[in-house]
Formats: structure tokens, sequence, C-alpha cells
């Protein structure tokens, strides 16, 4: 099959929508119509891409079901083409997409659900690095008169999650590790997604740490982070939120 000169966008709408004729300007070999080659063509590419999505939203299916999901994700690539050659960076606005979906608005988790399912691709293909040392943060936290333009950043695969819905436990159930039943998904939850070294881990969050990792997330000093937590979470514990980041691999750097 060759083809001619013709608008790219018809193409791709072309290629993703059945309903559509075959662009202008495809020719055969042989002479033949090119509609059935093209037909098939256009079948493998939006399988690929289906099972692409289904393979980084497997929570997202599980909870909607394998109709409903192929159904809502056809409608995505009406919309939307990778434009990158690697499948597994496909979908990173798909959360949103979700949460614009009218046929899923009576599953008000899904969008989160399926970003903490984005996060975890991202951490998982981010740079490596190595961790802050427990020795480093004690050296810091040893001089005080420092620590209000302490800057600590935090480890390039972190990817923080604060959601008004109970998605990480919903994630969790679906791995195995707590029943299903048990979840109440109308309950806030925060976590961090985080690689450290092999494994992609996702790690709960009380409300005042996430709130306190994205003021640190954002580069603000340390004196700051803690102020903008501490005026709705006063009973925010500094060394413990500092502890679970360090002992988690979650930190990367110290400046002043």
């Amino acid at each position: 099959m060759s083809q001619s000169i013709y608008p790219e966008m018809d193409f791709q709408k072309a290629l993703l929508d059945p309903t559509q004729p075959v662009p202008e300007g495809l020719s055969a070999w042989n002479g033949s119509d090119p509609t059935a080659r093209f037909d098939v063509y256009r079948n493998n590419v939006i399988v690929s891409l289906i099972e692409a999505l289904e393979s980084t939203f497997s929570v997202v299916q599980s909870l909607v079901g394998d109709t409903f999901f192929r159904a809502m994700a056809r409608e995505y690539l009406f919309q939307r083409l990778p434009d990158n050659p690697v499948l597994s960076y496909f979908g990173g606005d798909f959360p949103d997409f979700i949460a614009q979906f009218e046929p899923a608005a009576s599953l008000p988790y899904l969008a989160d659900t399926a970003r903490l399912e984005w996060f975890r691709v991202r951490a998982y293909h981010a740079a490596d690095a190595a961790p802050l040392s427990t020795q480093a943060l004690q050296l810091a936290l040893a001089q005080p008169e420092r620590l209000p333009s302490l800057c600590i950043a935090l480890h390039p695969s972190a990817q923080l999650l604060r959601s008004r819905y109970a998605v990480v436990s919903l994630w969790a159930a679906h791995q195995g590790l707590l029943p299903l039943s048990q979840v109440d998904p109308m309950q806030p939850e925060q976590a961090l997604v985080l690689r450290p070294e092999l494994e992609v881990e996702v790690i709960p969050l009380d409300p005042a740490t996430a709130l306190f990792t994205s003021a640190l997330q954002q580069g603000e000093k340390l004196a700051r982070a803690l102020e903008t937590t501490l005026s709705s979470h006063p009973e925010f514990d500094l060394h413990a939120a500092l502890a679970t980041l360090i002992t988690r691999q979650a930190l990367l750097s110290l400046e002043y």
C-alpha cells in the first residue's frame, strides 16, 4: 500500500473511526481497492492501543469491566494518538479523560485510580538516583540555625497522590493485599509512589505528611513547608514525617 500527500488529521480520524472512509490518496500495489487492507491496519492499531491502556490501567479495567473499559478507551483514542513510540508512555492524560467521561460519572474515584496507576508507570521509568543518606539528614538537622533555608529534594521517581477517595486501598485490594469488601471508596487517601530501587512502591501517607511532602516537592524551604503544614495540621510531627521519608528512600538531596 502506498500513499500520496493528504492531511494528517484526516488520516488519524479515519484510522480510529471505522465509520470514516478510507483517506484519499491511498492505493494498493496491484490496483485493487485499498479498503480491506486499510481496515486490517486500522483494526490492528486500535486493538494494540487499547491493549496498551489495559496493561497500564488494569485496576480501572477491573472496576468497570472489559466491555466498558474498551468502549471508554476507544472514545479516548478518538481524541488522542500516542506521541511517543514507546507504548508504555501512552495514556498520561487518560485519568483526565476519565474525569470528564460522563458514562463513568457514577464512579467518581475512577479518575484518581487511573492517576495512581499512571504514577506507577512514571515512577517505574524515572531516572535512577541514590537516595539521601540518614547521616546527611541527621547532620543537617543538627544545625538548627540553617534549617529555615534548607531545601529537601525528593527522589526523581516520587509521585504524590492526594485523593478525595480511597484509591490507595482500591489499588491494594486489587493486588490481593486486603479484601475489597473492606474498602469504603469515599474515604480520602494519600500516597507516595516511589521506585527507590527495582520495585515501584505505593506508600500510604497521613494527610499532614502528604501536605508536607507536597510542599517539599514544590520546592518550598523546610521552614515554609513546616509552616504550611502546621497551619492546617497543628498535630504534625516533623521528625516522624522525615523519618518515614528517609526510611522509604524518598529523599534525594539537601540544598541551602
